[in-house]
């Protein structure tokens, strides 16, 4: 069971970027997928999750109304679209498997440890 998370770089602050998150080995229909990062010195914090049926969502308020988070279980894929990106943006980011197709988000940021599998994560840089 593998994930891959791809699409990082370097951005200048008010662009964009598209991470990918896909798998080899298994189908994503039944496990709610996040997408996490983490900044140097700082802990792995939820940035936006997605119940395996996409009708439930968590977002962090830091990104709300610039990254959005969808998902094509037809292809496997969970999209983690960023823009209007900023510097306080900048971390390695990492998706994330959750086996349960019941799950559903609130307020509170999702925890790490009910995630199963994670990918290698893909380094976002946002400087001028």
């Amino acid at each position: 069971v593998q994930l891959q998370a791809y699409g990082g770089g370097w951005v200048r602050p008010g662009g964009s970027l598209r991470l990918s998150c896909t798998t080899t080995g298994f189908s994503l229909n039944d496990y709610a997928v996040g997408w996490f990062r983490e900044a140097p010195g700082k802990e792995r914090e939820a940035v936006s999750c997605i119940s395996n049926n996409g009708r439930s969502r968590y977002t962090q308020d830091s990104v709300k109304g610039r990254f959005t988070i969808s998902r094509n279980n037809i292809d496997n894929v969970v999209i983690l679209q960023m823009d209007n990106v900023v510097p306080d943006d900048t971390a390695v980011y990492y998706c994330a498997a959750e086996m349960n197709p019941h799950r559903t988000y609130g307020s509170e940021a999702p925890r790490t440890a009910s995630f199963d599998y994670w990918g290698q994560g893909t380094q976002v840089t946002v400087s001028s």
